[in-house]
Formats: C-alpha cells, sequence, structure tokens
C-alpha cells in the first residue's frame, strides 16, 4: 500500500488571482508547499496536480513532481481523481488532498491524517482541531463539526454545532482543518457521486460524502496552518515564518 500526496493547484482565485506563484520570502507559495508537504517521511511520493503550465512550470523548476490536468475540474477531489488514474494506484492506496495555499502545513498535520487509516475499515479521513477563540464559533467562514464515540462525522456546518441550549459551561467546539484523505477506490466513487441538496445549500463539498450514507473519520490534531486567500495574508504568513525561526 502507497501513501501519496497529491496537491490540487490552480492559477484562478477570485480574489487572488495567480495564488500559487505568489512570492513568499522569494520563493513562491506552491514551493513552500510542497516542500513541507515532502518532509513528512510517511509519503511515497508527493505531487502537485494542476491545469495551468504557469504552475507545472514552476513545478518543474524547483524540482517537484507535477501531474498536468484537465481544466474541467471544478473541486480538488475531482483533479485528484484523475491523478489517481494517471498514476495506476491500486483500490487500497491512500490519497491525502493537502491544499495548495497553506505554505505553513505541518509535518504534524499530515501524520495526524495518516492515523485515520490505522483501521483497515476506513476510506476517508480528514482533521478537526479544539476552536479557542470564541469569535470562530459563530463565524460562518469556521467550518464546524461534530462527530461520534467513534470518531466518525455526524456533520459539518458553517453554524455553531452543537448548538448549546442551555448555556452549559462544558461544550468545546471543533473546527474542522481542511485536508482529506482517500483510498483510492473511495475517491473514485466520490468523484462521480452528484452534488447533494446540504453540499449545495452550505456549499461544503465533504457533505456529499454523508448524505450519500458514507462514513469520514475524524482525527483531532493540535496544528493549524494559514490559509492564505487575499495578496493581504502574504505579510501575514511572513511574519509568521520569522515568528516560528523557519529557514528560508
Amino acid at each position: 500500500m502507497k501513501i501519496i500526496s497529491i496537491i490540487p493547484s490552480r492559477y484562478q482565485s477570485s480574489r487572488f488571482p495567480g495564488k500559487p506563484l505568489a512570492s513568499i520570502h522569494g520563493k513562491p507559495m506552491i514551493q513552500w508547499v510542497y516542500e513541507n508537504v515532502s518532509k513528512c517521511k510517511k509519503l511515497d511520493e508527493v505531487y502537485v496536480a494542476t491545469d495551468d503550465k504557469r504552475i507545472f512550470d514552476c513545478v518543474t523548476d524547483f524540482g517537484g513532481k507535477v501531474i498536468m490536468t484537465s481544466n474541467k475540474h471544478t473541486c480538488g477531489s475531482d483533479r485528484l481523481a484523475e491523478c489517481a488514474e494517471v498514476l495506476m494506484l491500486d483500490d487500497e492506496d491512500i490519497i491525502l488532498n493537502i491544499q495548495g495555499d497553506e505554505p505553513l502545513i505541518k509535518v504534524e498535520m499530515i501524520e495526524d491524517l495518516i492515523s485515520a487509516f490505522d483501521s483497515d475499515d476506513v476510506y476517508m479521513g480528514t482533521l478537526k482541531k479544539l476552536i479557542e477563540n470564541d469569535d470562530e464559533i459563530t463565524n460562518p467562514n469556521v467550518v464546524k463539526l461534530i462527530t461520534d464515540i467513534k470518531g466518525f462525522a455526524l456533520t459539518f456546518s458553517r453554524c455553531p454545532i452543537p448548538y448549546n441550549r442551555d448555556g452549559k459551561d462544558n461544550v468545546r467546539y471543533y473546527k474542522h482543518i481542511g485536508a482529506y484523505g482517500y483510498k483510492k477506490w473511495f475517491l473514485m466513487k466520490y468523484s462521480n457521486m452528484p452534488k447533494t441538496f446540504l453540499e449545495e445549500t452550505e456549499s461544503l463539498e465533504q457533505l456529499r460524502v454523508l448524505e450519500n450514507g458514507y462514513k469520514i473519520k475524524v482525527v483531532e490534531t493540535l496544528y493549524q496552518s494559514i490559509g492564505v486567500d487575499t495578496p493581504e495574508q502574504i505579510s501575514q504568513v511572513e511574519a509568521q515564518m520569522n515568528e516560528e525561526g523557519i529557514e528560508l
């Protein structure tokens, strides 16, 4: 069984066109992501998946592995499914979807995600982190989730869940960390599922899995990274790198 990480990366972004090539301390963002993911010794291979020649050339120039995909994909999981076919992976191989706009991704987060597959019956996994800033509980841009007693997702929502009806003091809220892992056979099935009502209502692709009666294993992580959505966040990432003493 192989464990492969694929980093979907597209050039177009409504808020930040060309984001993967944005310079962070003199190095393109996609290179930071690729190099940080590659530090995880549990991975057999790391690839960038893109439909843009500029990104393809950039990854090639810094010595990374990259796959050119169709430009018809509407989500990262579809791009991953195409790559799984190109790489001729076995059905039980594990494919990790690590976002291309997280230059501060931690090895520990990737290892936590891989640990979701310690049980053979898991075919999809993701991460959660305890919310420590109360403002995030009501922020619709922070996706919350709840799990059953075995650690499988019950649901995801942009609303605060669970609803603390009686104002109890011991209610803990968790946010979803948007990294995913799939067994190859399930990734192919998932990418062929039609969009579902809750998925489109909340604009959360992972709800398609639950609405179709499948399970997602959730592992708690102590770590998070900064996702870059706007040019203004580049300076925030650079400041965090300086604070952490990351080698430039």
